[in-house]
């Protein structure tokens, strides 16, 4: 069994400074295999807000696999954001702005998705997509998993523009043997499988940590619990100062397609 833990968008200079030990404790106790932040580290890609993320970061008892979201990039400073548009949070963060973390029972690629040039929408290119598929590797039975910022599939009710090239990103996940996706920049958790590609499971995370909450939703974290074909994801959120489990759902693998277990 391995344990993923999933968080996003936790915004330092937007957050809520009494959510931090809680988190921490909650993920000491669950003790993952790894921990996943799906971008927006930061509110504004300032300095001392990525300085804020990496402390928090250095305190999770984990290794920790993070890509960038469009928030980690300057909004205001035009000039930066087209040119070095990551500079402070490869200084602050990491360098490699699309991780991979391997073991035995699972594989996890990050994939950055931020467009520099349409600052709120994301981007999945050609390029990403085929860097992506590689990093899969062949089927060798582990679990491989997507981690982006951007959702490559939406409600048709939600007012964010989908990431550019969402649709062929898909397809070609689909057809490189990816099984789970996770991203985040909605604010909103959620799991089921892709209504255009039902043998990939879409696992979306809330904000971890963020005052920017959205609709009726608290600060959420995900739990993923992966035991060869099966899966169950846990979503943990704010209750009474601390964080509690709130929704389970498991799922399974039948004929090439997800399936939930009652």
């Amino acid at each position: 069994m391995r344990r993923l833990i999933h968080l996003s968008d936790l915004h330092y200079g937007r957050v809520n400074p009494d959510l931090e030990a809680p988190l921490l404790q909650r993920l000491h106790e669950l003790s993952p295999d790894l921990v996943v932040i799906s971008g927006d580290l930061t509110q504004r890609a300032l300095s001392d807000q990525f300085k804020a993320a990496r402390a928090f970061m250095d305190r999770i008892p984990a290794p920790v696999l993070t890509i960038p979201g469009n928030h980690d990039t300057p909004l205001y400073n035009v000039f930066e954001r087209l040119f070095r548009p990551f500079s402070r949070y490869k200084r602050h963060i990491s360098r490699d702005l699309e991780p991979v973390f391997s073991d035995a029972e699972m594989t996890v690629v990050g994939v950055n998705t931020v467009n520099p040039f349409a600052w709120q929408r994301g981007k999945l290119g050609r390029s990403a997509r085929a860097r992506a598929s590689r990093a899969l590797g062949e089927d060798t039975g582990k679990m491989r998993i997507v981690a982006l910022h951007h959702p490559p599939e939406q409600d048709p009710e939600t007012d964010k523009k989908l990431m550019k090239g969402a649709r062929k990103a898909l397809i070609e996940l689909s057809n490189c043997g990816a099984d789970v996706v996770l991203s985040g920049h909605l604010h909103q958790a959620a799991t089921a499988p892709f209504r255009a590609a039902p043998d990939l499971l879409f696992v979306q995370a809330g904000t971890g940590l963020s005052t920017r909450l959205r609709g009726t939703q608290d600060n959420t974290f995900n739990q993923l619990d992966i035991e060869g074909e099966a899966l169950s994801v846990v979503t943990w959120s704010v209750e009474a100062g601390g964080f509690r489990p709130d929704q389970t759902s498991r799922w399974r693998r039948v004929d090439g397609h997800w399936e939930r277990e009652a």
